[in-house]
């Protein structure tokens, strides 16, 4: 894939020099924006994404130095090339010293200019590097965050369980952070040293699943043109996260049973035993007993993969927790957006805890990533109120069925909300009534409103979809 072209934005109150650098800079294929003042350059930086900002030090208030300090507030790891004229030195150099990349001395240098900026886009592909690296570093080790009794139970139970292979089954409803404590339960084995392979069970269709788990040799049906490795050799020796077993095929589960008795699988199309040392991990946010009832999950594999039960809490059961992973929120998603954390006041804490969390831990994301984008720098109770808002079905005059659960108002069209998240919302209602008219029967909605089943699967899982 080709990689995107580098962002620029030229701030100079000289049209000249915003003419001619830009025309510089777009031969060297870069995309540049340009503005005027300064006070028009901090809104660009504010709201859009730039690579590096070529900023002049001699402007009508805010000048350059300015600038400087208040996109440092904005943006931290952005660069900023200052230009200075000769008069200008002193404080191009006191600008470095303040946290400017660099300075170019006008009449401009060419070849100093290109290298100069080349030299700010080394720097800013390295600080994204790095903060990628270190989030899938620090993303499997990340602590399971809240202080109530619920919470403090899983961690406990954690520590003593993950020493051991013993299989644990961690129950939850969609959205709660089943996967955390797997991926705790990893970190804090035996196995750590190991792979950590996860299967979403839901979204692989049934007729494959079995070759997703065991493998399947070459030729073994139509489409196996080369051997694969399933998921179990690729776990062994480390751990194995069926996520949503429930959604398990029976056929797939019979598999899934001996390969937990006997420690050895057969790949589709094969003969050959191979044996595996995997631990299982599985999650469900379904009453697998239920299924038992209705023949729709063995009761020997639920007994071989319930020996330890785990419970997830839903967020509404424990609301006390709602600021810590607000704030922790606040923290990764701002980190993420290469900006400064916001703050929140004590009132939007309250106001978030009396939110219903139909969509738990996932939703409450979503929802601090929405109100970072919209606040100002402190998140307000006002702020919530107006954005945390229920998703309701459109009435025909165009306001919403349904009142906020915070602020009692009806969403309209003469709201300020934007055009996506409007799209979003209608998307989300379109296909709960679409999965509920079927009977929450997948394969049927996805043809019926033509899109393949594993995309109908992601945008279950992005609007937190469940049957009601």
């Amino acid at each position: 894939m080709a990689k995107a072209k580098a962002r620029l934005l030229i701030i100079d109150d000289d049209r000249s020099i915003r003419r001619t650098l830009t025309e510089i800079l777009e031969y060297e294929n870069y995309k540049v924006d340009a503005a005027g003042n300064g006070t028009e350059g901090l809104v660009k930086i504010k709201t859009q994404k730039y690579d590096a900002v070529l900023c002049d030090i001699k402007m009508p208030e805010p000048d350059g130095m300015e600038v400087l300090d208040r996109s440092q507030q904005i943006k931290p790891d952005l660069p900023i090339i200052m230009i200075s004229g000769h008069g200008d030195m002193e404080t191009a150099i006191l600008a470095v010293k303040k946290g400017a990349f660099d300075f170019i001395a006008k009449p401009l240098d060419l070849n100093r200019l290109l290298i100069t900026v080349r030299n700010a886009m080394d720097k800013s592909d390295l600080i994204t590097e790095t903060k990628v690296l270190r989030r899938k570093v620090t993303g499997k080790i990340r602590p399971i965050v809240g202080d109530s009794p619920s919470i403090q139970h899983i961690k406990d139970t954690i520590e003593r369980v993950a020493p051991t292979d013993a299989r644990i089954l961690i129950t939850g409803e969609n959205g709660t952070g089943k996967e955390m404590v797997a991926r705790w339960i990893h970190e804090k084995s035996n196995r750590k040293g190991g792979s950590f392979v996860e299967v979403n069970c839901a979204a692989i269709p049934a007729e494959l699943i079995e070759s997703e788990l065991f493998g399947h040799e070459k030729g073994s049906f139509t489409s196996a043109h080369k051997q694969r490795i399933g998921k179990f050799e690729q776990a062994s020796g480390g751990t194995l996260f069926l996520d949503e077993i429930g959604d398990m095929s029976l056929s797939a589960q019979a598999k899934v049973l001996r390969a937990l008795q006997e420690n050895k699988i057969t790949r589709v199309g094969g003969d050959k035993d191979i044996s595996v040392d995997v631990r299982i991990l599985s999650a469900t946010n379904k009453n697998l007993l239920e299924m038992v009832d209705h023949n729709q999950f063995r009761l020997d594999l639920y007994h071989r993969l319930n020996v330890i039960p785990i419970k997830v809490p839903s967020l509404n059961d424990r609301q006390d927790d709602v600021p810590l992973l607000a704030e922790q929120f606040v923290i990764d998603i701002c980190e993420g957006y290469n900006t400064k954390p916001k703050t929140i006041d004590k009132a939007a804490h309250e106001e978030l805890k009396k939110v219903n969390w139909t969509g738990n831990v996932r939703e409450l994301r979503n929802v601090m990533e929405r109100l970072i984008i919209l606040s100002d720098k402190t998140i307000t109770a006002a702020d919530v109120r107006t954005y945390v808002l229920p998703t309701a079905p459109m009435s025909s005059n165009g306001t919403s069925t349904a009142s906020s659960s915070n602020s009692g108002a009806l969403i309209d069209f003469n709201s300020d909300e934007r055009l996506q998240d409007f799209k979003e919302r209608m998307e989300r209602e379109y296909l709960a009534f679409k999965l509920k008219k079927n009977n929450w029967n997948v394969s049927k909605t996805a043809e019926e409103i033509d899109i393949q089943r594993s995309h109908l699967y992601s945008k279950i899982e992005k609007y937190d979809l469940k049957r009601s």
